[in-house]
């Protein structure tokens, strides 16, 4: 982990009800922003080194954004996923930020595309790494294990911040065996998963997110499950803006067959296969994906490499 070089910036931006929302950022301030919102659990700096150093090489601005409940973002239990736009809204305002261009890894996906939904003239494009699909309404897709979360809604919205303070709590037992731990998890997934968990500078990234977005609380994680079992606010129908969906087709988290399910519900938007790879494939292909969506929107953004081939 201390391998790992500290983002150019963090801090925190104040939202509503006197709440704050924790971030780190990497690239020139001026380059055309990514917004990377993180899996579940995960925090801020859940973002992996090659889009780092592509940030810094090409000019771009990305930003990890800790979700409430996790780093030193206020917990909170939004009503809706959509309701987060009005927070990020207040963010953009904050940063400087007029438009901008969103990535969201498996459980930071539904954040993503609400903001597509609640801001189709400032959000360019929006690129989905095997992210999760509804479970209610016209677009809920079938089976999963995220119909675990669905069973367990109920008390998880009951115990949620005292499950929360045990799960930091056992971090913090845990922390000097957090390596172990995550060779321990590696072993256990399939091959794709296996093979990126074994890469030094993956192990790296997820510990330093892990250990540095968990040492004041864990609620997160908690708060997003909640919402992932109800109603998100919006439709897939609602969301207009380009969307560039990669899935691995071997993946055992959330199934590929609920990424094409959505897929085939939005207006605009494309599935990339993945082959062979499981949930965390996306993170292998950052530079392809965010050249993507950078050749996404009304204006094409400066610096930006050639967009995927398919």
């Amino acid at each position: 982990m201390g391998n790992v070089r500290r983002p150019a910036l963090e801090g925190t931006v104040a939202v509503r009800d006197d709440r704050r929302l924790s971030f780190a950022e990497y690239g020139p301030r001026r380059g055309p922003a990514i917004i990377w919102m993180h899996g579940t659990p995960g925090a801020r700096r859940q973002i992996p080194l090659e889009a780092r150093e592509y940030a810094d090489r090409r000019g771009v601005r990305i930003i990890g954004i800790d979700r409430p409940g996790i780093g030193s973002s206020t917990p909170y239990l939004y009503p809706d996923i959509l309701d987060w736009t009005h927070d990020l809204e207040l963010f953009l305002e904050t940063l400087a930020i007029d438009t901008v261009r969103l990535i969201g890894l498996s459980g930071g996906a539904p954040y993503a595309l609400a903001a597509g939904a609640a801001l189709p003239d400032r959000v360019h494009g929006i690129g989905i790494l095997g992210g999760v699909a509804p479970t209610r309404g016209p677009d809920a897709a079938e089976g999963g294990i995220i119909q675990l979360a669905v069973h367990a809604a109920p008390l998880l919205t009951l115990a949620r911040l005292p499950l929360g303070v045990t799960l930091t709590q056992t971090i913090r037992l845990v922390r000097p065996l957090a390596g172990p731990a995550l060779d321990l998890y590696a072993s256990l997934q399939p091959p794709g998963d296996k093979n990126l968990l074994s890469r030094p500078e993956f192990k790296a990234m997820f510990l330093d997110d892990l250990l540095n977005g968990s040492r004041f609380q864990t609620s997160a994680p908690l708060a997003d499950l909640i919402l992932f079992t109800r109603d998100w606010g919006f439709d897939a129908a609602d969301v207009r803006v380009p969307v560039r969906w990669w899935h691995g087709d071997a993946d055992h988290i959330v199934p590929f067959r609920h990424g094409q399910h959505v897929v085939d519900r939005l207006p605009d938007a494309t599935m990339s296969v993945i082959d062979g790879e499981s949930h965390l494939g996306g993170l292998g292909i950052a530079e392809d994906v965010i050249d993507t969506l950078l050749d996404l929107g009304p204006h094409r953004a400066r610096g930006t490499g050639r967009a995927v081939k398919r």
